[in-house]
């Protein structure tokens, strides 16, 4: 399968324009650009993290709001977007199925 990968929104896809922000100015993938693999309530996002970790793939998590924000509106409120490098991407996405497949994890 051939993919293409939009710097903008650091996802893969298949075709000639990135489906989400349609920038048509996307390359071909490296190992290690970084993939957006979901975005998960703060608990939920350090807990594939670590699971990941454990797995031997390099994670990056990026917190939405910051810790001010965070603490004037509540924890829990806080969201993160999680990242592997495209060379993990196959093993990181069957860990984040195999981790929220449950309808309880979905947000």
């Amino acid at each position: 399968m051939s993919y293409l990968y939009c710097e903008n929104c650091q996802l893969v896809f298949e075709g000639d324009r990135c489906p989400s922000c349609g920038r048509n100015r996307v390359r071909e993938p490296l190992p290690n650009d970084p993939y957006f693999i979901c975005e998960k309530q703060i608990m939920w996002g350090e807990m594939l993290a670590e699971a990941l970790k454990n797995n031997g793939i390099p994670v990056i998590l990026k917190k939405k709001m910051g810790m001010g924000m965070a603490l004037s509106v509540g924890p829990l409120s806080e969201r993160c977007k999680i990242y592997v490098p495209f060379s993990c991407m196959d093993d990181a996405m069957d860990i984040c199925e195999e981790l929220f497949s449950s309808d309880d994890f979905l947000s």
